[in-house]
């Protein structure tokens, strides 16, 4: 089963009282393994079960530390083990022909969507052990429906969208007339839809859910005349560099993450180093933080010289600012303890509840995953916020940021966006 349902529609609380019906009612399942994303593995899942009163007798196990303390939880009883999905492959082999687990959640399903990962391959290796598989997520096709094949592979080893994803592609897409990624034939999404209609569930959160208005405000960013020389310049080296060659996928992201850096104010070189480029931005940001009057902010960087920039500009301020690294963290924001939390939106995307914390977020820096950026936001604007929650953006005029901040608006496939942004950008350079 699919729960394709928004964020705040309670998949985690769904789940669990799903699995206490077949666990002890219905005596169907013997063992729940349930595969997350580390802070989720960390804290969401127990956290939920002990407000619940019908769930409060559920033994959750956290299986995460060392190999072994691992092993050490694997071997505790419960009636539900919770991983991180980076020890997917290592809990395969652990076990091998002796897979215990007859009922998994894939918390994120959309973070196996790629048939190629190992985290997808060595599930493939036990799905004939598990008897009953349930998948969440609120972002099944983030970037197009050719994302749906391997969750739904996952779900119904290949019954309805086809046994190979060669053979789905074929039968559902066509290659863009570029020759980069594919897209739909015309009707194939209803099709699609209607074929795995018996196995998933879609809910938006705004047709049952009472939610408060979100706000985008974009915060222009001006480069000063010595930073804007610079950030010109050295855009023009790096487009010029790609002049003449074919622009693919790969090059175009290294490329596009180098001006996303520079928007930001440094650049990492080939070793690693930092380059300071220019404070415009964290000059806007420390103005945004001000005028908020002590209301806190959740912050969302891009690159780790970016989180060393916003953490040394705030030392001074008399703010309590914290990077969200732990369950604690995000205790201490949801009970006002702390003014500035800093968060990668990779890292704090999915299943944390921080809507007790506060309504402000702030992208620091911006990036081109639509999936990221909607579940990042629905970290505050989710059931039981109370605010209207205020989304800013820091955009530098003129800069790759308002190319993302376009991509963003329009919800375009990414791949797509991010070509035809680098091709503009280069046509605009070179004057052609």
């Amino acid at each position: 089963m699919g729960l394709l349902l928004d964020m705040g529609l309670g998949k985690t609380v769904i789940t669990l009282t799903a699995v206490m019906d077949l666990k002890y009612n219905r005596l169907a399942i013997r063992r729940v393994l349930i595969v997350a994303p580390k802070k989720v593995a960390e804290a969401t899942w127990t956290t939920e079960a002990s407000k619940w009163e019908h769930l409060k007798l559920l033994r959750i196990v956290p299986v995460l530390g060392t190999a072994q303390q691992r092993i050490r939880a694997l071997n505790t009883p419960g009636d539900v083990w919770v991983i991180n999905r980076d020890n997917v492959k290592w809990l395969v082999d652990y076990y091998r022909n002796a897979w215990p687990f007859d009922m998994v959640v894939l918390d994120e399903l959309s973070s196996f969507k790629n048939h190629q990962a190992q985290r997808f391959k060595v599930l493939t290796w036990v799905r004939p052990h598990i008897k009953r598989l349930v998948g969440l997520t609120g972002t099944p096709a983030p970037n197009g429906l050719l994302d749906l094949w391997a969750q739904i592979f996952l779900l119904d080893q290949g019954k309805r969208l086809e046994k190979f994803v060669t053979h789905y592609r074929e039968r559902y897409f066509v290659k863009n007339y570029n020759g980069h990624g594919y897209k739909a034939k015309p009707g194939a999404e209803e099709i699609i839809h209607q074929r795995i209609s018996d196995i998933a569930i879609s809910m938006k959160a705004e047709d049952y859910l009472e939610l408060p208005d979100k706000i985008v405000n974009v915060v222009p960013v001006m480069l000063d005349a010595k930073a804007q020389e610079q950030y010109k310049k050295l855009e023009e080296d790096l487009l010029l560099e790609l002049e003449g060659t074919e622009i693919t996928a790969t090059s175009a992201a290294v490329l596009s993450g180098k001006l996303l850096q520079l928007c930001n104010g440094a650049l990492y070189d080939e070793e690693r180093n930092v380059h300071e480029i220019h404070d415009c931005k964290i000059e806007a940001f420390l103005e945004l933080i001000e005028q908020l009057n002590g209301k806190p902010a959740l912050v969302f960087y891009s690159y780790q010289h970016d989180l060393t920039r916003i953490h040394k500009a705030l030392e001074r301020s008399g703010l309590r600012v914290r990077e969200l690294k732990t369950p604690q963290d995000q205790l201490d924001w949801n009970t006002k303890k702390v003014d500035v939390l800093l968060a990668h939106p990779a890292s704090a995307a999915y299943g944390l509840n921080l809507q007790d914390g506060g309504n402000h977020v702030v992208w620091f820096g911006l990036n081109w995953s639509l999936e990221l950026y909607q579940q990042a936001n629905g970290r505050l604007h989710r059931q039981g916020q109370t605010q209207k929650v205020i989304l800013h953006h820091l955009v530098v005029q003129g800069g790759a940021d308002e190319d993302v901040m376009a991509a963003l608006e329009d919800k375009a496939s990414t791949q797509d966006r991010l070509l035809t942004a680098l091709k503009a950008r280069i046509e605009r350079v070179t004057g052609q």
